[in-house]
């Protein structure tokens, strides 16, 4: 049984024909205490509910052992934004650097460091592939049911546009250039070795730009645009796939115009095939950033001043407390369900509660 649906509470209607529905039991998100950060936060990462890492763009590095009751800085590098954070086991992990040129003050060229012992010391990764000029936005570690770890970075917002995949857990790396298909990439997420997407912009201008999903079959080799939305001012940000089948994406609208103030999540239900758009919010104040989900119904959407939960696929949508610019959402099992992590100017929790 997958242990992310012990976390439902099975109620068996006794009314004929109705049949059984599950009725999800959530908690409340609830704020860790971590050091205060002036802005946005971008990633977390857990291998399960006690240890992670979480990173920002002062260019620090935290650990906690103990499911985020207390956290130690593991390392401090002013000139690096850390964009992104992500670990093949307890010892072995990643941490990508957004890279000078985008935001003021960035002067750190290295745009992956890696770990050996957990994260208590990092160094520039081994033979990493990206150019001059590039950045790193997003990680992600695929565990095949061999063993094997697969290795995706990308990045970057504002473009250029490069993945770099390795299939043994980054000992060696291969590069795609995807700039003739995406003026940039904002995330990347692989739900087998062959099969991943990536999160980006029809143009490096967001005037100009439609928010893309492109999809690849044959592990990076090519690559398809498989959702592109009509309207200008917008790129995909994040995006999160509870199985092979369902996965959703945040759609960022930058345009000016007040008027224009309905926010929108898109979402597949045929592993990419085609997409559809279910409305979030209508508030022009409102700007998307992370998403994450539990299962194909349950999960979360972090925007500027605050989370929209839904249980019902997205079909309808309640505002929480999770944190203001919640960039990131993890979610990982445990015994009684799953603990999700968010971050953004603060790092949040929530646990499946007691039953």
């Amino acid at each position: 049984m997958n242990p992310l649906g012990r976390w439902l509470l099975i109620g068996c209607a006794l009314v004929a024909g109705s049949g059984c529905r599950t009725v999800p039991l959530l908690g409340a998100w609830s704020a860790l205490a971590t050091e205060p950060y002036p802005g946005k936060q971008d990633d977390i990462f857990f291998l399960n509910e006690q240890l992670g890492w979480y990173v920002n763009g002062e260019g620090n590095i935290y650990k906690t052992s103990d499911g985020g009751r207390s956290w130690t800085r593991k390392l401090q590098k002013p000139g690096t934004y850390f964009r992104s954070v992500g670990f093949v086991d307890a010892s072995h992990g990643y941490a990508g650097n957004l890279g000078p040129g985008y935001f003021e003050g960035v002067t750190d060229s290295v745009l992956l460091y890696e770990t050996w012992d957990g994260g208590e010391t990092w160094a520039p990764a081994k033979d990493f592939p990206f150019p001059a000029g590039a950045g790193v936005c997003s990680i992600d570690i695929l565990h095949a049911p061999s063993g094997q770890a697969f290795v995706h970075v990308a990045g970057r917002v504002g473009g250029p546009a490069f993945l770099a995949r390795s299939t043994d857990g980054g000992a060696h790396w291969v590069l795609v250039d995807l700039r003739p298909l995406t003026a940039m990439i904002l995330d990347v997420h692989f739900v087998d070795p062959d099969t991943g997407f990536i999160a980006g912009a029809s143009d490096a201008d967001a005037e100009k730009s439609h928010a893309r999903v492109l999809k690849t079959t044959n592990g990076g080799q090519s690559w398809t645009s498989v959702y592109e939305s009509t309207r200008p001012f917008e790129i995909t940000w994040k995006e999160s796939f509870p199985t092979a089948e369902v996965g959703y994406v945040t759609v960022q609208n930058y345009n000016p115009d007040a008027a224009v103030s309905r926010r929108l999540v898109a979402k597949t239900q045929d592993g990419g095939k085609s997409w559809q758009e279910l409305p979030l919010a209508d508030d022009h104040a409102q700007q998307e950033f992370g998403i994450g989900f539990a299962t194909p119904e349950v999960g979360w959407v972090g925007t500027t001043r605050g989370g929209y939960q839904t249980t019902d696929g997205g079909k309808t949508w309640t505002w929480v407390d999770m944190g203001r610019v919640v960039n990131k959402i993890r979610v990982v099992p445990t015994a009684k369900g799953f603990a999700a992590f968010a971050i953004g100017k603060f790092v949040y929790r929530l646990d499946t509660p007691a039953r």
